[in-house]
């Protein structure tokens, strides 16, 4: 029975991971509004170290159209500038020597199309990571010994249950990230 407990706790924490791996990847797809969110995979070449962008600067939201980085060492702002620009996140800095303005522009509808084109791969692959976690957890469960049938059919059938709720909850985190890619 502790057996059974394990693999279905792997199963569900595995599950877990791939729907934080979604959110995680719905961050970086942008809806139309400037988000921190949208450069905190930049790094910055700082003093030869390569430095997360946000350990360097502070980055913020002043309007729904602007992201406003503020180095803490002005005499970095040049190589922050060139991180975005490296990092090709389509944005065009500007700075006024203390200050770079990032316009975040409005999406076309044909750019909007593509994210959710995007979101729905994200989605699909998450899908696959929770099958594969089943899948797993199924072939551990045949693995065991001197367990009645039943109880093995009952473990199955609360994996199949776990993986129904849990592509079920990235449907809707899909849903969600649609209707938010294409309000304008």
């Amino acid at each position: 029975m502790e057996e059974i407990k394990l693999i279905l706790d792997m199963v569900k924490q595995e599950m877990d991971a791939a729907l934080k791996h979604l959110d995680h990847a719905f961050q970086k797809i942008r809806a139309g509004r400037a988000s921190t969110a949208m450069v905190q995979d930049v790094m910055v070449e700082y003093y030869g170290a390569m430095t997360p962008l946000n350990q360097v600067a502070n980055v913020s939201i002043p309007d729904a159209m602007t992201i406003s980085i503020q180095p803490w060492d002005r005499t970095a702002i040049n190589a922050i500038e060139k991180a975005i620009i490296v990092s090709n996140l389509g944005f065009a800095p500007s700075n006024n020597g203390d200050v770079i303005i990032l316009n975040v522009p409005p999406l076309t509808e044909e750019r909007r199309k593509e994210l959710a084109k995007q979101a729905k791969a994200e989605t699909e692959q998450t899908k696959i990571t929770i099958r594969n976690a089943r899948q797993d957890g199924m072939k551990d469960l045949k693995k065991l010994d001197g367990i009645s049938e039943d109880i093995i059919k009952d473990s199955e059938e609360q994996i199949q249950n776990l993986t129904d709720a849990f592509i079920k909850k990235a449907d809707e985190q899909l849903k969600v990230k649609e209707a938010d890619i294409m309000k304008v």
